[in-house]
């Protein structure tokens, strides 16, 4: 988009609509069909609405109402609305995992963006791979973008209590594998779960992505907590739509928000909500198609002594629909703004201070005062060692405090399907103090990293009343999970990383304050391991998935493919006809 002499910009559609050859003749006709009027196409902005609405994706399975609410706005300012699907991750129901398909929908979302004659993009989505995915496609594009998450479900309910999606699935399974819990209540707390349309009403993936665009100004303010069904995020939509016209007679682009502050305010952000360790990967996919220098080493920098202040399931007690009633993300960052870069630029064309300026804490429990925080320190740690020489994390704000200073023996799991074959084995030479290790579910292993790096306790130990355990793998874990779980270590086993070689029996000491990870052998012997190992032949011959296994990198720089990481821009100077 350029800017004439009046200084307003020449919009990107007028290449599409507003000459009058047999090529605008043909883009006009064509979208008439569908009853739009001539005066449409009179020079107003073309907002995209890039939709993730899908029956297959629960959590974004009213997303045709939110984009109604949308077009409203957009009509209202004087643009012309179009709406258009991109694919949809279902993180419920997808298999082997949705992570395998997050670059995919991001080529989608880019190649859409780039391909049609909009001047600006509403991205709708909110189940966990979709808000990220739709970032990393709309950022390598570079138009004004805005955001509409399709919000968190209404608190589950069971046995006149609240109860949480994800977390108390995690709790319940156990339960039921210790005895403690019947087929019958695990079947009627199944159905009491998920009571409306919208995301993980714990402060999962989805919800911590939600609440992290929304503090790093990518959203309206209040888009994170809102439930799904509150008639207050379809008049959220409504404003959006409104607002994106003015982004783009103002020429904000994705690029002029995505900057270096909101990334650390991010980090921040995550840190005091006990957000989900997905943001790590996710977040440096994002820096790397804009540009912006983000490593892992800066979630420890910016947010390992933040404190937890949201008093959320994973790591409290409360629901999203509660934190929503608290007064939500403003109140949130209204506490923390000390911690936070205010001058970062937002969608609102304002700086990001202005979200919090007049925002209160409704409820001091569920948003914790910082001199009565959930966890003192509670951002994610890196790791690193020998077994990680490129870095692992973990969530201290979801971990026990006596695991995480640890030494003991490993037992390992070479695949997920050893796993499965053998956590319930009654004679699983494993005691409480064991470290249980899984291998070869890394970005290329699995492939797309799945989420079960929260590996079961073992029957015998459940049995026993052991729900801890420290867990080592090169996987992620569901942002609902909890546990003292190290994740994302790199490289990967597929990769030739040093965890392929660690052996049941050999020790591992654990300091998460000293971001120590090691495997208690000496040099010559770990190099004389790595110099006899090779990682196990993939069937994987054709299609997407070879394509993500040949490209894709490692979970460090954000998992991404690696021709896709930084922007081709929105210019396309060819016609089809």
């Amino acid at each position: 988009m350029s800017t004439d002499n009046t200084n307003k910009p020449v919009l990107r559609s007028r290449h599409w609509y507003g000459k009058t050859d047999k090529d605008s003749f043909i883009h006009r006709s064509w979208m008439k069909n569908q009853g739009f009027p001539d005066h449409a196409f009179d020079g107003r902005p073309v907002i995209g609405i890039c939709n993730t609405w899908s029956e297959l994706t629960p959590c974004n399975s009213h997303l045709r109402t939110l984009a109604e609410g949308v077009k409203r706005g957009v009509w209202e300012a004087g643009g012309f609305p179009v709406e258009f699907p991109v694919m949809s991750l279902g993180e419920t129901q997808i298999r082997p995992t949705a992570m395998l398909y997050r670059n995919l929908l991001s080529m989608d979302v880019e190649e859409s963006i780039r391909a049609y004659g909009m001047d600006g993009v509403v991205l709708l989505g909110g189940c966990d791979k979709t808000t990220p995915g739709q970032l990393m496609g709309a950022a390598s594009v570079d138009l004004p973008t805005i955001v509409v998450s399709s919000g968190p479900m209404l608190n589950g309910k069971w046995r006149g209590k609240d109860i949480g999606s994800g977390t108390d699935v995690w709790k319940f399974s156990e339960a039921v594998r210790a005895g403690d819990m019947s087929m019958s209540d695990f079947m009627a707390a199944e159905s009491g779960m998920s009571r409306s349309p919208g995301v993980c009403m714990t402060m999962g993936t989805a919800s911590t992505m939600a609440s992290l665009v929304e503090a790093m100004g990518l959203s309206l303010p209040h888009n994170a907590a809102l439930p799904a069904v509150d008639a207050r995020r379809m008049a959220l939509a409504h404003m959006t739509g409104k607002r994106i016209v003015a982004m783009v007679q103002e020429d904000l682009r994705l690029s002029k928000v995505l900057t270096r502050a909101a990334f650390e305010n991010a980090i921040v952000t995550n840190a005091a909500i006990g957000g989900s360790t997905n943001a790590v990967v996710h977040l440096l996919a994002i820096a790397g198609r804009v540009g912006v220098p983000l490593t892992l080493d800066d979630f420890s920098t910016y947010g390992a002594d933040v404190p937890c202040l949201v008093n959320c399931m994973p790591s409290g007690q409360y629901l999203m629909e509660d934190f929503c009633y608290a007064g939500g993300i403003p109140a949130l960052l209204h506490s923390i703004q000390h911690l936070l870069q205010g001058d970062a630029q937002s969608v609102m064309g304002k700086a990001i201070s202005t979200y919090w300026q007049e925002a209160e804490n409704f409820n001091p429990e569920v948003i914790r005062p910082l001199d009565k925080p959930l966890r003192t320190a509670a951002g994610i740690r890196v790791l690193r060692g020998n077994i990680a020489p490129r870095g692992a994390i973990i969530k201290p704000s979801a971990a026990s405090e006596h695991l995480l200073q640890h030494e003991a023996e490993a037992y390992v799991f070479d695949s997920i399907e050893d796993l499965k074959a053998n956590i319930d084995r009654p004679d699983l030479p494993v005691d409480a103090n064991t470290i249980l290790l899984l291998k070869g579910c890394g970005p290329k292993g699995y492939p797309g990293m799945a989420e079960v790096g929260n590996m079961p306790i073992p029957r015998k130990l459940v049995e026993q009343g052991v729900r801890d355990m420290v867990r080592i793998s090169d996987a992620r874990m569901s942002g609902t999970a909890f546990g003292t779980v190290i994740l994302h270590v790199t490289p990967e086993t597929q990769a030739g990383g040093p965890l392929g070689i660690v052996q049941t029996g050999d020790r591992i000491r654990i300091d998460v304050l000293n971001g120590e990870l090691n495997l208690l052998i000496s040099d010559d012997e770990l190099q004389q391991r790595l110099a006899h190992w090779q990682p196990p032949a993939l069937p994987f011959t054709r299609g997407y998935y070879k394509l993500y296994i040949d490209h894709v990198m490692q979970a460090d720089t954000g998992a991404d493919l690696d021709f896709l990481v930084g922007r081709s821009g929105s210019e396309v100077t060819r016609e089809s006809h």
